[in-house]
């Protein structure tokens, strides 16, 4: 089913992911990237762009191949994907969402 918004993407988004376990994954994978990331900028080590992202998708695909038993939705997704792993995160950070 195709999507034409993120709106109408992230309750899909947050249907696969489920388990209290995989999205735990997921948000300290983001939360792990985007720290990995700023140390990018602020120490200039290229190493640790490639890290942030084998981090953070490590951390998330062991949530959906374990956990979820899902193929993650970025193989057909991948923008809306993105924004949603952000999504989810703000929403476990500010409540939303059960951590």
């Amino acid at each position: 089913m195709p999507f034409r918004t993120f709106e109408e993407f992230y309750p899909f988004y947050l249907g696969e992911h489920a388990s209290r376990t995989s999205r735990r994954l997921h948000v300290v994978g983001t939360t792990l990237t985007v720290a990995q990331l700023l140390l990018v900028f602020l120490t200039g080590n290229p190493w640790l762009l490639l890290s942030g992202l084998v981090t953070g998708y490590a951390l998330a695909w062991v949530g959906h191949y374990f956990f979820e038993r899902n193929t993650p939705a970025i193989f057909k997704y991948p923008l809306f994907s993105l924004r949603g792993d952000f999504a989810m995160a703000r929403d476990v950070f500010t409540g939303r969402i059960l951590w």
